[in-house]
């Protein structure tokens, strides 16, 4: 029997964490969990978890959630645990390294965790999408060929139908999307949606952010985005088509005019079982469909009227340079600011274009010189090139030769874009109050 492979979890009190410790948790001759890392908030929760696995490390965001996780994995007999706290508590622990890193950190905060990571040498299992959107080319260029394996149910799809064929066999990606709790209303019927209407998602239970980012379809622009950057397919070879069962999770079509899908019920487990074990499968993970049922799959295409995030990012993407950094900076203030009763619904996607629109137009005069609006770092057109194992002619070990990206995007103009996005936000959402 081989060693168990040792994982490292971020964000391990969210949604994705909960889900993949749960998967592991019957199979821990499988996997070693060695160390968790959290943002803080729930410390009960998360000395929970690391009694469970038998941590020997934890690492809160938040330092002041230092001392009481101290005094409660105390009270499990855990003395030895070591704590880290801060900021950066997560992006060190990923930095030392293990078989796998699951990084299930939401929003901007995974990037350094992700960049520590990759530079440690570990298999990066990645939930974390706001790591490809903002910073994707530093992302491809710290990477190895095959150490990224996607945990979204949609690139997860991606990646196992591309194992059907060869790369240069590749015409389009179809990116599925439920529609969210909106589907099939207009923009008149959107401007009293209340927080509480837009959490509540008809087919997943996600967290607070990706729930509200599909209910706008936001969440399916980063999917774009994040599509685009693994794979290495212009963004015209990327199509979004609303899917409402959500059984159907992504699409691969390739040039003979065959299409395959991805199929399962909507359940992060297999996914995240799938991205645990990559490149083997997990026995029983989640349940499959039911074919003894009549039951029956619609596809119908987006409503860029109403919800217009979509090609808000595809618009973002096709700029390149820190716009899509612009982008989800922006974002993650106006979802605060709407979930707090700041602004209303639609103002969030409004917003973003408004803020989008001034970066483009090249007034972000925070961004360093070299980097503004003009930069590009676009997906590189051609072949899919990023992912591990994708295509049978390929070893797992060494991928299909990614093209690399351009090297004109820098950390310090990522960081610059999401900061003067972020402010640009606060005063727009200053200006409804």
């Amino acid at each position: 029997m081989s060693d168990p492979r040792r994982v490292v979890v971020l964000g391990s009190t969210g949604s994705i964490g909960r889900q993949a410790l749960a998967v592991m948790a019957p199979r821990l001759g499988r996997f070693q969990v060695t160390s968790l890392a959290a943002g803080g908030g729930q410390v009960e929760l998360l000395a929970d978890q690391a009694a469970a696995v038998g941590a020997s490390t934890v690492a809160v965001a938040d330092p002041a959630a230092a001392e009481p996780l101290e005094a409660r994995l105390a009270a499990r007999g855990m003395n030895r645990v070591e704590v880290l706290a801060g900021p950066q508590a997560a992006a060190e622990l990923a930095g030392r390294g293990g078989d796998m890193v699951l990084n299930a950190i939401t929003g901007y905060a995974g990037l350094d965790a992700t960049l520590a990571a990759l530079a440690a040498g570990s298999l990066l299992a990645l939930a974390n999408k706001e790591s490809l959107v903002v910073g994707g080319p530093l992302v491809l260029r710290a990477a190895r060929p095959g150490q990224i394996v996607p945990v979204d149910s949609e690139h997860s799809a991606i990646a196992q139908a591309l194992r059907s064929g060869r790369a240069d066999e590749v015409r389009r990606l179809i990116l599925t999307a439920s529609g969210g709790p909106f589907l099939g209303r207009d923009r008149s019927q959107l401007a009293q949606v209340t927080p509480q209407q837009a959490l509540a998602h008809p087919t997943w239970r996600m967290g607070r952010v990706v729930t509200i980012n599909s209910a706008t379809l936001v969440n399916k622009g980063l999917e774009l985005i994040e599509a685009a950057t693994l794979f290495g397919l212009p963004y015209d070879a990327i199509t979004v088509v609303v899917h409402p069962q959500s059984v159907v999770h992504s699409m691969v079509e390739f040039h003979d005019g065959a299409t395959l899908a991805q199929a399962s019920p909507p359940d992060m487990s297999l996914p995240i079982g799938l991205a645990l074990a990559w490149p083997e499968r997990l026995a029983d993970v989640a349940r499959p469909c039911r074919w003894d049922r009549a039951t029956a799959w619609s596809f119908q295409p987006v409503d860029n009227v109403t919800f217009p995030a979509v090609e808000l990012a595809r618009r973002a993407g096709q700029a390149g340079g820190i716009a899509p950094a612009v982008l989800n900076g922006a974002n993650e203030v106006l979802v605060d600011a709407f979930c707090a009763g700041s602004i209303g619904f639609l103002d969030i996607v409004d917003g973003l274009a408004q803020i989008l629109e001034r970066h483009l137009a090249g007034r972000t005069a925070s961004a360093p010189a070299g980097v503004s609006a003009g930069v590009s770092d676009k997906a590189p057109s051609g072949r899919p090139g990023r992912l591990a194992a994708c295509y049978p002619d390929s070893p797992v070990e060494s991928g299909p030769g990614p093209q690399r990206p351009r090297d004109g995007l820098t950390l310090e103009a990522v960081r610059a874009g999401d900061w003067w996005a972020r402010r640009q936000a606060a005063a727009q959402v200053a200006g409804k109050g």
